[in-house]
């Protein structure tokens, strides 16, 4: 059984920046990938970015060059850079676990003003 546990989100300014955390715990494995996802208002989930256990990694077009994924494996801790933000941004941004075992976080809500 793995558990992940998100932090971070909130408010911010268009043009600014936050991250946010995903910390999983348990049964991992390496034939597994951490990322992102996201979903907004009224739209289907997307995919934000996503890295595998060698460290590839892949971004959706609209977030290309203003996020960046990383993540600790000491701490299997998997974090989302976010900068340039901009009011379409806004969503819930859910931490991904999978796709051998899929597991999905509680969700952290990221909201950007104009």
């Amino acid at each position: 059984q793995v558990q992940l546990v998100e932090s971070g989100g909130g408010l911010v300014q268009a043009g600014g920046s936050l991250r946010l955390s995903c910390a999983a715990s348990g049964s991992i494995s390496s034939l597994n990938a951490m990322g992102w996802y996201r979903q907004a208002p009224g739209k289907q989930r997307e995919l934000v970015a996503i890295i595998t256990s060698g460290g590839s990694t892949n971004y959706a077009d609209s977030v290309k060059g203003r996020f960046t994924i990383s993540k600790d494996n000491a701490k299997n801790t998997v974090y989302l850079q976010m900068s340039s933000l901009k009011p379409e941004d806004t969503a819930v941004y859910c931490c991904y676990y999978g796709p051998v075992v899929v597991v999905w976080g509680r969700g952290a809500l990221v909201t950007v003003s104009s």
